[in-house]
């Protein structure tokens, strides 16, 4: 009981909480977009379920590697080396890893779903006809309930090991960590809908969403090889196009409002 206490009467503690929220729905981004694109290939009476069940997979995935803190501590440490020596940068030092751990592993595979999944939905977008694909009656491509939910559990799987390893790298104290992800979750929970209809509602922001996922499928694969791409840079470049495209979404309505009323 004094360690709660202590906890709630430490101004460090708060801070710290608050940094590592804002961190969290940061990174929660990525797996947001990855349910609002995917759920809404389902059917409508089941895109809200899916993106329910999907979020809550996630938040159970967290919070039970949140429990298994050491082993998820474990999946840092090497499990082979390739036992080459890698290019050297100006510095003398290697550009990329050459000793992998299961962290890396997880990433490389979540990175190489993620640019296949991004860059089949991309082809799907600029092609239906040639992609093979069940069609809807608006000529959508659609998806099983049971495939979206595996394909978000798999992604879920690589975004709850970023976020906790982010998480143990910002706090010591399981208890905050616990509350930075069932408060991001809710966020999660709670933004899903609005920007699945958002999506749904201009098509071209689903290129540009996906557009997003390839970039972070490519630097999760770079992460995993030890090229290290620091978040900022990619966070500043999405909301640097997203608001060209809110700009372009404005300005099409607004060509298409006076349009409607010069007919």
């Amino acid at each position: 009981m004094e360690y709660y206490l202590s906890l709630l009467t430490d101004p460090a503690i708060w801070a710290a909480l608050v940094a590592l929220i804002v961190m969290e729905i940061v990174l929660g981004i990525d797996n947001l977009v990855f349910v609002a694109i995917l759920s809404n290939k389902l059917p409508e009476a089941d895109q809200s379920r899916a993106r329910k069940i999907g979020i809550g997979m996630a938040l159970i995935m967290r919070l039970v590697l949140l429990g298994g803190i050491a082993w998820v501590v474990g999946l840092t440490a090497p499990v082979f080396d390739l036992g080459i020596t890698g290019p050297l940068d100006e510095h003398g030092r290697a550009m990329f890893e050459t000793s992998f751990s299961w962290r890396d592993l997880i990433l490389i595979v979540g990175g190489l779903f993620l640019v296949w999944k991004a860059t089949k939905e991309i082809h799907h977008s600029m092609d239906h006809e040639q992609s093979g694909e069940m069609l809807d009656k608006k000529g959508h491509v659609t998806l099983s309930f049971a495939a979206a939910i595996v394909q978000i559990s798999l992604l879920n799987l690589v975004f709850s090991v970023d976020s906790i390893l982010t998480a143990i790298g910002m706090t010591t104290h399981i208890p905050v960590m616990a509350i930075a992800v069932i408060v991001t979750v809710l966020v999660m929970l709670l933004a899903a809908d609005p920007l699945s209809n958002f999506i749904a509602e201009n098509p071209t922001v689903v290129i540009l969403a996906l557009a997003f996922l390839l970039m972070i499928g490519a630097v999760l694969i770079a992460d995993g090889f030890g090229v290290h791409v620091p978040k900022g840079y990619i966070y500043a470049a999405m909301a640097f196009s997203a608001l060209v495209e809110m700009l372009n979404i404005f300005a099409r309505n607004a060509r298409n409002k006076k349009a409607a009323q010069n007919a």
